[in-house]
């Protein structure tokens, strides 16, 4: 994985200042740098366009910014700084912007928050943070606020058999490389556990194993003589030979297999209610008519904690 800088991407809402401390956070775990990117309202934008064409040297040379300048405050007043922090004020839409800077010099990941300044109440998810998820060039973390996040119990504590790992949504034949990478990189660097969960087809006929408990099970505990279903254990065995390479690259990071039947897009919502972190992969680029897979498209729309959308980042990822 790239050692790049960590992005934050702030807007001064409330939502991005909780994922401006996010990537506050991911930066000192991976002990790389933090830029702060803030696109410029259009009317900063037109002031500087305006003063631009007028070449008039008795207008000030910026315009006031005080989204960045609370920025800096909050992070001057953080107990701990990244050992580098830099600004960047942008300008242009939301979404192309974000998109040019993630690019730019191979960041480690980009962090948004679900809803910005000027997104409805009642929205899930903002349009500027679907289409960065869709199009950036680096892993998107969207980091939803504060009353779609359910990883706190009563006692603060993160809560379920999910609590605290990173879960990672695994398509055995389409998920590229890239994305498992960031799932055990990310799992490393917090010393926790990564959660695999894949769906596998509901065999037909009356005897279907629907509505049972949901299995975490380790590789080890892997046999032909196991209780699941036939299309489970193969799943099972599918998401084995899938991790083999990953898992050499970090055989400190533990590993729970899961297999759900049918679409896994429930059951990932669901652990991200006490997940650090659920990561999922993004269609490959040659398939232009879906850019962002219904598994990722929908873990987005509901989910309840922080989700990275990963896309293929190198050119010898898992084809789709």
């Amino acid at each position: 994985m790239t050692n790049g800088l960590v992005i934050a991407a702030v807007d001064g809402s409330e939502h991005s200042l909780r994922a401006l401390e996010w990537a506050r956070t991911a930066a000192l775990r991976h002990g790389t740098g933090l830029l702060v990117a803030h696109v410029l309202p259009d009317s900063a934008q037109l002031y500087a366009g305006r003063r631009s064409a007028l070449h008039d040297p008795n207008e000030p040379e910026e315009y006031a910014d005080p989204v960045g300048d609370r920025v800096r405050a909050i992070l001057e007043a953080s107990p701990e700084r990244p050992p580098e922090v830099r600004y960047e004020a942008l300008e242009g839409s939301v979404p192309e912007a974000l998109r040019v800077i993630s690019a730019e010099g191979a960041p480690r990941m980009l962090v948004m928050g679900s809803r910005g300044r000027g997104g409805f109440a009642t929205l899930l998810l903002g349009s500027n943070s679907r289409a960065v998820a869709t199009t950036a060039s680096c892993p998107v973390v969207v980091v939803p606020h504060a009353d779609r996040d359910a990883a706190a119990g009563p006692s603060g504590e993160a809560a379920g058999a999910s609590a605290g790992k990173v879960v990672l949504g695994l398509h055995v034949t389409e998920t590229p490389e890239d994305v498992l990478s960031f799932a055990f990189a990310e799992a490393a660097a917090r010393g926790t556990t990564v959660q695999v969960v894949s769906a596998y087809a509901i065999p037909p006929g009356p005897t279907n194993l629907l509505g049972g408990p949901f299995a975490v099970i380790p590789p080890e505990a892997l046999a032909d003589e196991g209780d699941s279903v036939p299309a489970e254990r193969e799943m099972l065995r599918a998401q084995t030979r899938r991790l083999e390479a990953v898992r050499r690259r970090y055989p400190d990071v533990p590993v729970e297999q899961a297999a759900e039947p049918g679409s896994a897009a429930g059951r990932l919502v669901d652990a991200s209610r006490s997940a650090a972190l659920v990561v999922v992969g993004r269609h490959h680029p040659r398939v232009r008519s879906l850019l962002i897979g219904s598994v990722a498209h929908a873990v987005l729309q509901h989910a309840h904690g922080p989700v990275a959308v990963v896309p293929a980042l190198t050119d010898t990822d898992a084809e789709d």
